[in-house]
């Protein structure tokens, strides 16, 4: 399951507030220039006349290019005249010849403002400052400005803390709400805003759209209506008002209105990467897989008409590709490229090794280990932890060998609701179902759990796993009658088939795949499980089978472990064993390979093409938990149809010893002592078969056979005449009448009588 997830990144989204930049210090240099030139640069510079002090400087510096004074008065006097990108330049080369010139530093910081791909450098020179002067919280608000820009929120917040912690200023207080909003962390973003609200801020547009932001993701919509609604009215030319309002109009469910409000801004320059970001948040929220499509089209056009994209927008672009999994493989370098400059980065770690499992590039196992390895300990700073809470999001039902990683996360109290659901994922699987109902309380206490119906998919799983099979129904069918949200219907519908497939009601289980189908032509698991279904239930051909999985194989050609769908297993299960299916066998045996079906369907094949070969393969399947018993049928089965008795016979032995009443393992082992002539052994556990089905038409129907190769024709007639008038003698069952006349005529054979038909 996908938690939707902020992908409103600070980079190049904030437009810099009045009051955010620091001092440039447009003063005199320490030391006097040496040069006429540069005397009168300065000397322009304090009249005003920028102009006149750009030639001076310039002349100056191409007298003397290593004077430092020459090159800050052209960078200052650059910047006075608004020509940002000469101010950048002339800059660089002052810290070219003099890496600590403080006030280069400072003015290299307040222009990393201005383009993201000046924000790198301006963190850099503000880190130096930072260096040189530690108590220099004027630049350490710079820093985590340009930290947010470039989502680089850890650091970012390790910054803020600092200025938290230290009286900050209400316009501080305001900026970091902005990054800790932004970060994902909703809760501490709304609480800075407050404050600030309450000590009477008003906020700028940039501020105003964060806000909104995190009162929509913590569920005030309407709050984040109002206070967006009226900036629009008054700037109606604000591309991210505009955006900002559209997407609290998606949350209030008025998609129509939002999809209205971005119409204009189609087609306009300025406005791809804001739109992208609303289309993709739209598309996700909606579940419009075309509006999805559309937003990763205009990332993919700002990433080309980007000369230098930030990190922060790489980041950004890859986690939208990341969930589309037509273009999952297109994210992995953009995170590559990333961790290139700072392989430090645990939570874009995290994601990375999280696609590339999905990708097919890493197994479970694989992964589960490094990210072991990674996040063992956890880091103590709460927010490298947060941002490694959601990356962790991405990864559905965890394999519970990462327990310790979710407890570290939860005993931290890291503000990311969305891991107490997958922390209750990882109890289903480990059968504790105390723990996982507790897990699922307090998801359900959160702000996001409270908000949707995704709880309750776990309690109809608890229930289903726990035998109450009638509960868990009910619950899928609540589910589906309350949500508008095609995700969670298709996924009540999918849990439903699952609970009737476990009592083996298959029609019901079917019509809850078509049903699906119905919503959701497009799913997978609806399109292979109802193939499956129908196969086992006789309505479908085998070939028309056939090309559902073929279907499928074309548009997935590798098949990694992360997307094969239960389905899948079962189709391919329940087909005819074919040398045609061998690779596929072993390629889906890898990834589950105590699937009772496959195993059966591939041992046949191997029986069907080299003996020796398939009974090797049966006497190594045996399952890791000896309490599992389901791989022995199969043992037993192909072993029994291979003619090899004495291993048949000790694979449902194995059964009957972990399990002494399993009905099918004593039917199968009195087959077996059938085929082995030893009658009285099979006449005595096929009658402990019918103790326990006493109406079973089969099983009486093997006595009868077993009493008449004991010699016992009369009775077994007997037994054959009232089988014949059962009311629930199987449709497909032949008739027994020439079976009773066949034994009648071989029993007067036996005591010389001849039918006078003969006697001619």
């Amino acid at each position: 399951m996908t938690q939707f997830q902020n992908r409103n990144f600070v980079c190049s989204v904030l437009p810099l507030a009045a009051g955010l930049l620091i001092a440039t210090g447009v003063g005199l240099p320490p030391a006097m220039a040496q040069s006429t030139s540069e005397r009168a640069g300065y000397d322009y510079l304090e009249r005003g006349w920028v102009e006149d002090a750009i030639r001076q400087f310039q002349r100056a510096v191409q007298q003397q290019p290593e004077s430092v004074s020459a090159q800050l008065g052209l960078a200052i006097a650059y910047q006075q005249a608004g020509q940002d990108a000469n101010a950048w330049q002339a800059y660089q080369q002052v810290l070219t010849l003099a890496p600590q010139n403080r006030q280069a530093l400072v003015a290299v910081g307040t222009l990393g403002s201005y383009r993201p791909d000046w924000q790198a450098g301006g963190i850099e020179a503000l880190t130096t400052l930072l260096t040189l002067d530690p108590e220099n919280l004027e630049a350490r608000a710079q820093r985590a400005l340009l930290l947010g820009y470039q989502g680089r929120f850890v650091a970012a917040i390790a910054d803020y803390e600092v200025l938290l912690a230290n009286a900050p200023s209400s316009q501080t207080l305001v900026e970091a709400a902005q990054i800790y909003t932004y970060s994902g962390n909703n809760t501490q973003g709304l609480a800075l805003f407050e404050r600030a609200l309450e000590r009477g801020h008003s906020l700028t547009d940039a501020a105003a759209i964060a806000y909104a932001q995190t009162l929509r993701e913590t569920g005030q919509t309407e709050a984040a209506i109002a206070i967006l609604n009226p900036r629009l009215q008054a700037l109606p030319e604000n591309i991210g008002l505009r955006t900002a309002l559209a997407m609290a109009y998606t949350s209030a469910d008025q998609t129509d209105r939002a999809l209205e409000l971005l119409k204009p801004l189609e087609g306009t320059p300025e406005a791809t990467l804001p739109l992208a970001r609303a289309f993709s948040q739209i598309g996700r929220q909606t579940e419009n897989p075309d509006l999805y499509q559309a937003a990763i089209e205009l990332y993919q056009d700002v990433l080309d008409t980007t000369a230098n994209p930030s990190n922060g927008l790489l980041i950004e672009v890859a986690d939208v590709l990341s969930e589309d999994p037509t273009y999952q493989a297109d994210a992995l370098p953009l995170y590559d490229a990333v961790l290139a400059e700072g392989p430090d980065q645990l939570a874009l770690q995290t994601k990375r090794l999280i696609l590339a499992q999905t990708l097919g590039e890493l197994s479970t196992a694989d992964l589960s280990q490094q990210l072991l390895t990674q996040l063992q300990p956890l880091p103590d700073d709460a927010a490298t932890q947060q941002q490694v809470g959601q990356a962790l999001i991405r990864l559905d039902n965890p394999d519970p060998a990462l327990l310790p990683i979710y407890t570290d996360l939860i005993s931290a109290g890291t503000p990311v609701d969305f891991i107490y659901f997958r922390f209750a994922q990882i109890q289903i699987a480990r059968e504790n179902w105390t723990a996982a109902r507790e897990a699922i309380a307090a998801y359900q206490a959160t702000s996001t759990g409270q908000q949707g119906v995704e709880s309750t998919l776990l309690l109809a799983e608890v229930e289903q796993r726990q035998g109450n099979l009638e509960t868990s129904a009910d619950l899928y069918e609540t589910i589906f009658s309350r949500t508008d949200s095609l995700r969670l219907k298709e996924s009540a519908l999918l849990g439903l088939s699952g609970v009737r497939q476990s009592q083996q009601r298959w029609e019901q289980a079917l019509i809850a795949y078509e049903r699906l189908i119905n919503i959701k032509p497009q799913s997978d698991r609806a399109q292979l499980g109802s193939a499956y279904l129908s196969l086992k239930l006789e309505q479908m051909s085998p070939e028309q089978a056939t090309t559902v999985l073929d279907t499928w194989l074309a548009n997935y050609p590798t098949i990694p472990e992360a997307m094969v769908p239960p389905e899948l297993l079962n189709l391919v299960g329940e087909l005819p064993a074919t040398p045609a299916r061998l690779e596929l066998y072993e390629t889906l045996l890898q990834l589950a390979p105590t699937h009772i079906s496959l195993n059966r369907r591939y041992a046949q094949t191997l029986a069907q093409t080299d003996r020796e070969a398939a009974l090797a393969y049966l006497e190594d399947l045996t399952p890791t938990d000896p309490a599992d018993i389901d791989l022995y049928f199969v043992q037993g089965e192909v072993a029994q149809t291979l003619g090899d008795l004495d291993l048949a016979s000790e694979a449902y032995e194995t059964i009957l010893v972990q399990a002494p009443d399993n009905v099918d393992a004593l039917a199968a082992l009195g087959g077996v002592r059938f085929q082995q002539w030893r009658l009285e052994e099979a006449e005595i556990l096929y009658e402990e078969v019918l103790a326990f089905r006493p109406d079973d038409w089969a099983t009486r129907y093997i006595l009868a056979e077993l009493q008449l190769a004991q010699d016992e024709p009369i009775d077994a007639i007997e037994q054959f005449r009232l089988l014949e008038n059962e009311s629930n003698r199987p449709a497909t069952a032949p008739s027994l009448e020439y079976r009773i006349q066949d034994i009648q005529l071989n029993f007067l054979r036996r005591r010389g009588f001849q039918p006078y038909w003969e006697q001619y």
